[in-house]
């Protein structure tokens, strides 16, 4: 069975602009779409299912780059094993980001205090009182 569906259809079942399939596709992350009749593009269900996957992706964090770097796994790998191997690494090497930032963070917010009590202390003994 091959059934097409339209840009308008594609982009209300996926939730996404017309201008989002576009530049997935001009990035390489979707294929084109094929030219029909009037310059049309139709589109199949494996593209909505792309699309899909591509929402599901950027939700756990992943850029478009990283994305591009799994998506293809996801519709070759009928086992599913390569695309969530490569995507855990990519979820680990996010967390370990976090954490130093994290870190970063607890030590800017220590700076931070730190010249919040002296500016307190240094007051309180300028003030009369």
């Amino acid at each position: 069975m091959n059934d097409r569906m339209r840009m308008g259809d594609l982009t209300q079942r996926a939730r996404v602009t017309p201008r989002t399939v576009r530049y997935y596709e001009s990035i390489g992350l979707l294929p084109p779409g094929e030219r029909e009749g009037h310059g049309q593009h139709s589109y199949t269900e494996e593209t909505l299912a792309r699309l899909q996957k591509i929402d599901q992706l950027k939700k756990l964090g992943l850029s478009l780059d990283e994305i591009r770097d799994v998506i293809d796994l996801y519709f070759t790998d009928p086992s599913g094993v390569q695309p969530k191997q490569k995507v855990l690494a990519i979820l680990h090497h996010h967390l370990a980001e976090a954490d130093q930032k994290i870190d970063a963070l607890q030590q800017f917010r220590a700076d931070i205090q730190g010249h919040i009590e002296r500016f307190e202390h240094w007051l309180e003994t300028r003030e009369p009182h």
